[in-house]
């Protein structure tokens, strides 16, 4: 079914209109309820308190299109699927009716011929297999399956697929079950199934039902009410319903897509990542700007993060050749696209406007800045290298584009350590990552059980990956929630079914040793002298913490970490990806 982005928020809207729903505006982008994020990432931000049990002033059924930022993958902006904004269409029952309510209207609302018409055969489920902590949701299998969905048709999965709870591991949370769509994709091995990332099944729609809240001690308890929280995507709706290769193929960036190819002379599909990201970028930016709450480019918060995606945007119309100003022209498009649904964008048009033109005047001045600076730097340069760290300087204290700097750097005879810059740009996205999950939450200082079980994973991961590949292996980052770990490190080749195994059974070796963990606090240099093995050797003052797990691992590390391995629990790998050139990433569980 062909569908456009004002009727998929229409029949959305208007379907649970029909089942009793109120609608009700999109909340700020900015969270009133939650401040551990700097956006609104998720349709029930601004729900919070209704789903702790104060009573909404529209009733317990809701319906919404909520407008959400995350910018913990903005790098990853420039390929078919990622998005720094987004919209997320909602339902809502706070304490009224509950998994077979909510199924129903979901399975109802997807196969209708008067609202999606999507063939049945087309559509597959997941529901939460339980574990030691939650039950096996039968139920919600058993209303599929009354419904008419094939054994076929329906998976269970663990809790990094089917349980649900904000970023920062904090909140109310519970079971869900997601929909996908089959794109017709041959799959990838006979195991392959809606948790697979081979494209076969993209999800489009969630259910989430609330029964819990987990407290900042990682306690779990029963809520007030049971609630449901649902949440599609619209861009993401849109491109499965209309068959687009792309989230940017959609009606949404039409308007914007042929401006730039106007401005430029050059094709979308011969420059997909610039365009990519200016589309992206500039949205998510008017909307930043277009909010009451009044964020402007700053170096800190969330005026970091918007002054970030406007510099971007405007580095990226410069590798088009598009020099003049233009921003103006580009942010009226999308406010003219958008001004029915969120009326803050023509209200604030003329401090979208402004702010724009101020910061592109900045950043105009940041070059200049940055090219003074790069001269005198390479005036005392000794050799023909600019080293790594002196440009990721450039880049972190004056926004100097990476490119620019190898751009001068040639015309002056020089190279660029990239490798170097490589590593400190991780180090800096890591840092960012956790700026967006807001006040350090879910992140180091996180200090709940969980975290500081997987904190302590990560030391016998490292010394794992550097048994097995070798002393030079380094950790490129590393990013700790409460449900899981993601570890990132430096190897030249995707690990194969068998290494993975193998990186698996011997953190559990070490795990089982029930090894002491110990620390002590000495100065810098002896740690080195000792062994002691650093991820960032130049952030370190000259007295550190060495945390030592026997003859297993010894790290400089601020913390937390059990008292011994045996703790742990059980290490699975669940994924192992790229995560950017020459840097592979896990993400695992303990069980």
């Amino acid at each position: 079914m062909k569908v456009t982005a004002s009727e998929l928020r229409e029949k959305y809207l208007n379907f649970f209109a029909s089942k009793d729903h109120k609608i009700i505006p999109s909340a700020s982008i900015v969270p009133e309820n939650d401040p551990t994020v700097l956006f609104t990432t998720a349709g029930m931000h601004p729900l919070v308190p209704y789903l702790l049990g104060e009573s909404h002033p529209s009733g317990k059924r809701l319906t919404d299109v909520q407008k959400c930022i995350r910018t913990s993958d903005i790098d990853e902006v420039g390929d078919a699927s990622h998005l720094t904004f987004f919209e997320m269409l909602g339902n809502w029952s706070l304490g009224d009716y509950f998994k077979k309510e909510a199924i129903t209207y979901s399975y109802e609302f997807l196969t209708s011929e008067k609202y999606l018409n999507i063939p049945k055969d087309r559509l597959y489920f997941t529901v939460f297999a339980g574990d030691k902590d939650f039950p096996r949701d039968n139920e919600s299998y058993e209303i599929w399956r009354s419904l008419g969905v094939e054994e076929d048709h329906l998976f269970f999965l663990p809790k990094e697929n089917n349980f649900w709870i904000l970023g920062s591991g904090i909140g109310p949370c519970g079971p869900d079950t997601e929909m996908f769509y089959d794109t017709g994709k041959e799959k990838c091995s006979p195991e392959c199934n809606p948790a697979c990332d081979c494209g076969k099944y993209l999800e489009i729609w969630n259910d989430v039902f609330m029964e819990y809240y987990k407290d900042e001690e990682g306690n779990l308890s029963k809520l007030k009410q049971q609630n449901v929280d649902t949440g599609m995507g619209l861009e993401r709706t849109i491109t499965v319903l209309n068959g687009l290769a792309s989230v940017y193929d959609s009606d949404i960036f039409s308007g914007i897509k042929s401006k730039l190819e106007e401005l430029s002379n050059l094709k979308y599909e011969d420059n997909l990542s610039s365009f990519r990201i200016i589309m992206d970028h500039l949205r998510t930016s008017t909307f930043i700007l277009a909010d009451d709450h009044g964020i402007t480019p700053s170096n800190i918060g969330a005026g970091y993060v918007l002054r970030r995606l406007l510099r971007r945007t405007i580095r990226h119309l410069r590798k088009l050749n598009i020099n003049d100003y233009v921003l103006n022209d580009l942010a009226g498009i999308y406010i003219d696209e958008y001004a029915d649904v969120y009326p803050e964008l023509l209200k604030n048009k003329e401090v979208v406007f402004s702010e724009l033109e101020k910061e592109y005047n900045k950043f105009s001045h940041t070059l200049k800045d940055g090219e003074r600076l790069f001269y005198k730097t390479i005036r005392h340069l000794e050799g023909n290298t600019l080293s790594g760290k002196d440009a990721f300087k450039l880049f972190d204290t004056f926004g100097f584009p990476i490119e620019m700097t190898e751009e001068l750097a040639k015309e002056n005879n020089l190279s660029v350590d990239i490798d170097e810059f490589n590593k400190c740009f991780k180090e800096h996205q890591e840092k960012s990552r956790t700026i967006d999950a807001g006040s350090f939450k879910g992140g180091l200082a996180d200090h709940s059980i969980e975290s500081t079980k997987y904190h302590t994973l990560a030391h016998l991961l490292l010394a794992t990956l550097q048994e097995i590949y070798g002393k030079d292996v380094m950790q490129k980052g590393c990013n700790i929630t409460t449900e899981r770990i993601r570890f990132d490190f430096n190897c030249d080749h995707k690990l194969t079914d068998e290494e993975k195994k193998r990186v698996e059974d011997r953190v559990n070796e070490m795990i089982k040793t029930n090894t002491p963990v110990t620390f002590e606090e000495i100065p810098y240099e002896q740690a080195k002298a000792e062994g002691a093995h650093g991820t960032f050797d130049d952030k370190y003052g000259s007295i550190v913490k060495v945390y030592t797990i026997g003859n297993l691992s010894k790290e400089i590390c601020g913390g937390p970490h059990v008292e011994n391995t045996g703790v742990l629990g059980h290490f699975r790998i669940i994924k192992e990806e790229s995560s950017s050139a020459g840097v592979r990433r896990i993400k695992g569980i303990l069980e």
